[in-house]
């Protein structure tokens, strides 16, 4: 059912991941062609918005605070698992896997591997700033919008 709250939630964690994107392309200057890396990070966000940060919203202040972490952990998972895993099926299309164990331990090899791109206290900091903005301004909407 969709509320105010939801909504919320979503362009915020749509925001936040649009951003993040953008701020990881300077990271990676041996990668010239992005693709639709940052709208589809921004989908994923969406996604993560609605169902993780807006089901939970109207528990109260401290709660949103955890519900905005949660929110970003979960975002930060699923963005890394599918680009990893969008990586892995450009690599094995060109053979580079003996069989399909080695391709899906391949998924988490090339997640780390981004993971570690995260590992730097800007996109810590923007991911912080952005978990409380979200929690806070879902928990807002559940409260005022009912």
């Amino acid at each position: 059912m969709p509320t105010a709250a939801k909504t919320i939630a979503a362009l915020c964690m749509a925001a936040l991941a649009f951003l993040a994107s953008e701020l990881v392309k300077t990271l990676m200057p041996d990668i010239q062609n992005f693709g639709n890396f940052s709208i589809f990070n921004a989908v994923v966000g969406i996604v993560v918005g609605w169902f993780v940060v807006g089901h939970r919203a109207g528990r109260g202040t401290k709660d949103a605070i955890g519900n905005g972490l949660t929110g970003v952990a979960a975002l930060i998972f699923w963005t890394l698992f599918m680009q990893a895993g969008y990586r892995m099926v450009q690599q094995s299309l060109k053979h580079r896997y003996d069989g399909p164990v080695e391709a899906f331990a391949a998924i988490f090899e090339i997640g780390i591997e981004y993971g570690s791109l995260l590992m730097n206290p800007m996109m810590i900091a923007v991911f912080l700033f952005g978990a409380l903005i979200t929690g806070y301004l879902s928990e807002y909407a559940a409260r005022h919008w009912r």
